[in-house]
């Protein structure tokens, strides 16, 4: 019996580096990265979470916090940042799970593609 093997690391929960970001977001203030970051450092060491360097722990937060403008829970003014709490609460939940597709229903998409030749 051969042993499947997943060579992909996925995480499906936003990690502590978002959930801080998240949580000093929703405050209802503007930061800047700086005085944000700031913030951000001090509550992660405050868990025991800051680790890797503070210019790692810097351009990760950097990195997150534009996924989060991106994704539309942030809003940026200029250089400013003002979460919008409505969607931040969203940020949080993680997605469902994947579920493996049945043996009838993988036959069923068979016949389907077969059909469509």
């Amino acid at each position: 019996m051969a042993i499947l093997k997943k060579n992909a690391f996925s995480r499906r929960v936003p990690d502590l580096v978002t959930e801080e970001l998240v949580a000093v977001l929703s405050r209802r203030s503007t930061f800047e990265f700086k005085q944000l970051f700031e913030i951000l450092h001090e509550n992660l060491r405050a868990r025991n979470a800051a680790s890797g360097g503070e210019e790692m722990l810097r351009l990760r937060a950097y990195e997150k916090l534009q996924n989060l403008v991106s994704r539309g829970m942030v809003k940026k003014n200029g250089k400013k940042y003002k979460g919008l709490p409505s969607a931040l609460a969203k940020a949080l939940i993680p997605p469902p799970p994947h579920l493996p597709m049945s043996a009838t229903a993988r036959i069923a998409a068979a016949a389907r593609t077969a059909a469509a030749r």
